[in-house]
């Protein structure tokens, strides 16, 4: 079948389009997104703006037409942090089923991270062993461990990089000026707060692999020099704390309008790079991880997988009763 999937973020609107069937890899078809950076478009009062919302119906749309160009057979379309926090999420999703006819699912942090989490388990295999999984997104930080595809542990963390540049760093896509120091410390010692909660029940499952996914580790460990994209999806790619260090030291003491300019950055989310780079330092010290891997595949396609294991097995014509 035919499988489209939409996802609103906290940074982009994608629409991802697969042709799979029960049991088999999903092959991308069709791939487009809409930069939105909803995590940044949220009010003092804690609302999703009319702005972000007026975006968020025109990016619903365009992707539900491209669906139906693409002839997809489903079309699974779901939101995360940035609509899920908001304090207007029924009022903006009542609106986007309004005028476009589709319905979000709002998910849940933890069904974000054990969505992610069986994406991560299915690349890898089983002789990973026990996985952590880490997710670093525009809103949230998601957490999952454990050794099946469901995982033991499963949490999320207002921890997105665009949220903490939103509320801690005062910089923007093209901003010609360095956070401050008092800012930048600000924020190390919330994120090491709220890590607390988590870093005992974690460390005490334990873990054999450790994988990240998202644009925030792929980004920071191409500038670690992990291979480049265009190198292809099965080439290995892995982030060590060591390397991880080298970056922060590098780009939090040059403005976004020139981190956009390295190569494997993307120039709309070069400001939000730092914000992700102290979550991943953080995590990646607090849980005793010295290097990761970096997987291709997330939470799309761990909804992808999630659907094809409803469908029922094509029958083999060479069966006999």
């Amino acid at each position: 079948m035919r499988l489209g999937v939409l996802d609103v973020g906290s940074n982009t609107v994608h629409l991802l389009v697969v042709d799979a069937h029960h049991g088999a890899h999903p092959w991308p078809a069709h791939s487009e997104k809409a930069v939105l950076r909803l995590a940044e478009q949220i009010g003092r009062d804690g609302a999703l703006t009319t702005a972000g919302a007026d975006a968020l119906v025109a990016a619903v749309t365009e992707a539900k037409m491209a669906a139906a160009r693409l002839t997809a057979d489903d079309v699974l379309a779901f939101a995360t942090s940035a609509v899920r926090d908001a304090t207007n999420a029924p009022q903006v999703l009542a609106r986007v089923r309004a005028e476009t006819g589709v319905r979000l699912q709002v998910l849940s942090g933890a069904d974000e991270a054990r969505m992610t989490f069986l994406a991560v388990r299915r690349w890898f295999g089983w002789s990973a062993g026990r996985l952590l999984v880490l997710d670093i997104g525009g809103g949230s930080l998601e957490m999952a461990a454990g050794i099946d595809e469901e995982p033991e542990f499963a949490q999320s963390l207002p921890l997105g990089a665009g949220r903490l540049t939103r509320d801690w760093l005062d910089v923007g896509p093209d901003s010609n000026h360095t956070p401050s120091a008092a800012a930048v410390a600000k924020l190390e010692e919330y994120v090491e707060e709220m890590l607390d909660a988590v870093v005992d029940e974690m460390t005490e499952i334990g873990w054999d692999r450790v994988a990240a996914t998202s644009k925030t580790f792929r980004t920071l460990a191409r500038l670690a020099g992990a291979a480049p994209s265009s190198d292809g999806l099965w080439a290995r790619r892995s982030l060590t704390q060591t390397g991880l260090r080298q970056v922060i030291g590098f780009i939090r003491h040059i403005p976004p309008s020139k981190v956009a300019e390295l190569e494997g950055v993307s120039a709309r989310r070069a400001h939000q790079l730092l914000a992700g780079a102290i979550v991943a330092e953080a995590v990646m010290r607090r849980f005793g991880v010295e290097v990761l891997d970096i997987c291709p595949w997330a939470l799309r396609e761990g909804v992808i997988l999630r659907r094809l294991d409803l469908l029922e097995p094509a029958q083999d014509p060479r069966e006999t009763v």
